[in-house]
């Protein structure tokens, strides 16, 4: 029997690759959205007022969760704020509330997208998934984040959360907006620079969740990102290499930064050592480990 798998945020830069790509390997696939379109497979909810369409869940042996509020667009105001985590923790309540209406369903996992803000700033400190919750808002997010996703225990599901890094591509995501600057010859790094920035390929990424939904031993926490973080200063000089610009040594002063995205510098500054060594030992291979390697293929 073909497997089905229900993705939320399908539209989004991982969303749709994973669609394309699990719909290649023959799996069938529903989405949640916000709004009807003409695709059969697509379902509507509205997270806000509590409503979801019961049969996104029909035959489906796994979901894949990667809603929510794009954390860095906006300026950081309390409404915004409360958008952001609230995208995230009411839509994978609303999910369970419908997987327990639907009564005898036949799903098994819940993989959620989370991000390695979980940490907080934690400058050259290696971080393991035993690491512990840190400080700020995407730390307060994330945890929030996370403790919903858990709930999923209670209906005996498998668990696995993704803590997602700087997912790495031409197509959307923060590459763009790292690599503007460069384009326009003023590439340097921001603050410091020795910020550690956790990457990873999105084609990895993808991979990733397709291995979490193929492997029944893969549960828990996972830190999603390249074995090799890179420093703000590396990432932009590698950056500048591969598209043929100039690197300035002149950093772009912590304060300029703070200026301009005022509360959301959190999300730019935090330094996120993170390990993947856990996913290693559950055998996922990388098919890029080296920064340079995964801009050299992204912009060939």
């Amino acid at each position: 029997m073909v497997k089905k798998i229900l993705i939320t945020g399908a539209s989004g830069l991982v969303g749709t690759e994973l669609k394309k790509h699990l719909i290649t390997k023959g799996y069938k696939v529903n989405t949640l959205s916000r709004k009807k379109t003409n695709d059969p497979n697509n379902y509507v909810w509205d997270i806000f007022k509590g409503q979801i369409d019961y049969n996104c869940l029909t035959d489906v042996d796994s979901v894949v969760h990667l809603a929510g509020e794009p954390v860095a667009d906006k300026k950081w105001t309390a409404e915004q704020k409360k958008l952001i985590i609230d995208s995230r923790v009411k839509s994978t309540e609303l999910l369970y509330k419908a997987i327990k209406a639907s009564g005898n369903h036949n799903i098994k996992s819940f993989i959620s997208a989370s991000a390695v803000g979980y940490y907080g700033d934690c400058g050259d400190e290696i971080l393991t998934e035993e690491s512990p919750n840190g400080f700020g808002f995407l730390a307060k997010c994330c945890k929030l984040w996370e403790n919903a996703v858990d709930q999923g225990k209670k209906l005996s599901l498998r668990i696995v959360k993704l803590r997602t890094g700087i997912v790495i591509s031409k197509r959307g995501g923060a590459l763009p907006q790292l690599a503007l600057p460069v384009k326009l010859f003023v590439g340097s790094a921001i603050g410091s620079g020795k910020q550690w920035v956790p990457w990873l390929h999105h084609e990895d990424m993808v991979e990733m969740y397709i291995d979490a939904i193929e492997n029944p031993k893969i549960e828990g926490n996972y830190n999603a990102c390249a074995p090799f973080p890179v420093t703000n200063s590396a990432l932009t000089k590698a950056i500048a290499k591969q598209l043929h610009r100039p690197f300035w040594p002149i950093k772009v002063p912590k304060r300029v930064v703070e200026l301009l995205l005022e509360e959301r510098v959190e999300a730019v500054l935090m330094s996120n050592n993170c390990s993947a060594q856990k996913l290693l030992d559950a055998g996922f291979k990388f098919k890029f480990t080296r920064i340079e390697d995964a801009l050299k293929d992204i912009y060939k």
